[in-house]
């Protein structure tokens, strides 16, 4: 089957479109969370699979912290599609989702480490997993045997990374919390970096450069 000619911006942007299509169309068959993880990491990893495709206007850097850009919302609010831009070095608090969540690497690596509560204090659990290029993982605060709580790290002190992740909300607008290291839970609300989005639906510019 031949695929979409490239955007003129030379991106793959059909693959991205493709993604939340096929996406979408899982949530409509209402999976379970299970499925949905499953499922959806396995469409996730096909988008992650190549890195041809995120519009350079969503991968810059930030000198001082990672970047979160939105590259879709669904109408209804089911699930989001956000870029996480690493800087050299950076990383996050350690903080929650409260909805599931999954993250894949697109370019470079990243490291995690979970943490659960033990005897009312937050423990590291787990060894720290290193996620490479094409690699998913899940998250989850409904799950026996994923955490929702973690801190996630750029592996490089020299070059960006940058990882795609799909939640079961509008993420920037969901109440989390971060977590200093006694444990103390401070709410916030991410938001995003960006105030605009890819047009990932003007199929006629796609058309035009055949």
């Amino acid at each position: 089957m031949p695929q979409p000619h490239p955007h003129p911006s030379g991106k793959q942007l059909w693959r991205l479109r493709d993604f939340i299509t096929g996406f979408a169309a899982l949530l409509e068959q209402r999976p379970d969370e299970p499925a949905i993880l499953s499922d959806g990491g396995a469409l996730l990893r096909q988008l992650v699979a190549h890195d041809d495709w995120l519009p350079d206007d969503y991968a810059q850097p930030h000198p001082e912290r990672y970047q979160q850009f939105l590259l879709h919302a669904d109408s209804a609010q089911r699930f989001s599609v956000v870029s996480f831009v690493w800087g050299p070095g950076q990383r996050t608090p350690i903080h929650d989702h409260t909805v599931w969540g999954l993250i894949g690497v697109l370019r470079g690596a990243e490291q995690a480490q979970s943490f659960a509560w033990q005897q009312e204090t937050l423990q590291a659990v787990g060894p720290l997993e290193l996620l490479q290029a094409g690699q998913v993982e899940a998250v989850s605060p409904n799950s026996s045997t994923l955490h929702d709580v973690h801190q996630v790290s750029n592996v490089f002190a020299d070059r960006v990374s940058i990882s795609i992740h799909v939640y079961g909300a509008n993420i920037g607008a969901v109440r989390r919390s971060v977590y200093h290291p006694d444990g103390r839970r401070v709410p916030f609300i991410s938001g995003y970096s960006n105030s605009t989005l890819p047009n990932l639906w003007d199929l006629s510019l796609e058309q035009k450069s055949s």
